[in-house]
């Protein structure tokens, strides 16, 4: 079962919906044609902020206007851009293009009252959802992982080239939100962030060192576990006290802080930083993917800064994109990066921060960064201090 909402940060950004317009507020009118598309059909707008239903895809009905034609009204934020799809009420029932294939988010940047047209001509019958596996090497499984206090997740564990060959022992990447880092068939939108074949083209190239990664599937609970909080905690420790002492026992592993990585994006990204930044007897490297360092209720920039030890032999790789989210996640990414040097972290030795503004908040926008990431992390000539 796809958990879709859990796969992006879905935090309240914007204000609810209100039945009259207010001074900063704009107004946006999403027309929809569907040439086909029986009148009787129930159609769904849905995107990134709380207006457009926080990527629920049954949340925000549209109202049958005309012939094929359907319409919502919501109030956005003054100026700035969203990210949205159109659907028939579940991710099953997407808009496609005539192969089937889910269309792409529709974005639109707008600076006042606005009305956006668009056209669908196909869309996934709940028969026809059918994307299969497409994972590169070997994995293997483990069900039903349990934690003080958690929900129950699995593991995916990937294998590198030649692991089933020798006796060697490697490095351990634990990537979070699972089921999105290498199967399309279990990830958002049928998009996967592609870390396995990253990662097995990347070795066989000699580009990086070979390593185990572990994908931790997430919950229901997820903006809970991955964010600072009794559940963020318990998290930390299913991780640290569970699931790195399974994966140490099953397979051959390099069990020290130098070998061991930990990343994610968005919740995911700050729940790497906190990992590492908490734990650096067990993670030295954390890979940060437009993490959610401040924004609303969660602010992990005051911890950083409220620390008065010695400095942790820590290595940071943090990017952002500047659409949509990505444009309200980057104060806090600014404010972490002028904090860790404040405590003595240097750009190009401590951390590497990349930005790419023309990316979106999404799992194709990661899988471009995770080759650069991986080298960072793991590249032969890669912070020699920490491997």
């Amino acid at each position: 079962m796809r958990i879709i909402l859990l796969l992006l940060l879905t935090i309240v950004l914007a204000a609810p919906v209100a039945s009259a317009q207010k001074s900063d507020s704009t107004r946006v009118t999403f027309i929809l044609q569907s040439p086909g598309l029986p009148d009787s059909s129930k159609v769904y707008l849905t995107g990134s902020p709380a207006a457009l239903g926080e990527w629920n895809p049954a949340k925000v009905a549209m109202e049958k206007t005309g012939d094929q034609t359907w319409s919502k009204t919501v109030y956005l934020e003054k100026t700035g851009s969203v990210q949205y799809k159109y659907t028939l009420g579940s991710w099953e029932r997407q808009a496609t293009h005539a192969n089937g294939q889910a269309l792409p988010n529709f974005t639109l940047k707008f600076s006042g009252d606005t009305t956006v047209r668009n056209e669908v001509q196909h869309w996934i019958a709940q028969q026809a959802w059918t994307i299969t596996g497409g994972i590169t090497g070997t994995v293997q499984y483990h069900r039903a992982i349990a934690g003080n206090g958690l929900q129950k997740r699995d593991l995916v564990v990937w294998l590198p080239p030649g692991y089933e060959k020798g006796n060697n022992r490697y490095p351990v990447l634990y990537l979070h939100d699972g089921q999105n880092i290498m199967d399309p068939a279990t990830s958002s939108f049928g998009v996967d962030w592609r870390v396995d074949e990253t990662a097995d083209s990347l070795i066989r190239a000699g580009e990086i060192n070979p390593m185990i990664i572990v994908g931790i599937n997430n919950t229901s609970d997820r903006m809970d576990e991955y964010t600072p909080g009794e559940k963020g905690t318990a998290y930390m420790d299913l991780v640290v006290n569970t699931i790195k002492p399974l994966v140490d026992q099953h397979y051959r592993t390099k069990t020290g802080p130098k070998h061991t990585l930990t990343g994610g994006s968005s919740a995911g990204g700050i729940m790497a930083f906190m990992l590492a930044w908490e734990h650096p007897n067990v993670f030295s490297k954390a890979i940060c993917m437009s993490p959610a360092f401040k924004v609303m209720h969660i602010d992990y920039v005051k911890d950083v800064l409220a620390y008065t030890g010695k400095k942790k032999v820590l290595f940071f790789y943090i990017d952002n994109g500047g659409i949509d989210l990505e444009e309200k996640l980057q104060p806090g990414i600014d404010e972490m990066l002028n904090a860790l040097q404040q405590k003595g972290y240097r750009e190009g030795k401590d951390y590497f921060w990349v930005r790419d503004p023309e990316a979106p908040h999404f799992e194709s926008a990661w899988a471009r960064r995770m080759p650069l990431a991986l080298k960072l992390m793991q590249g032969k000539n890669s912070h020699k201090k920490n491997n």
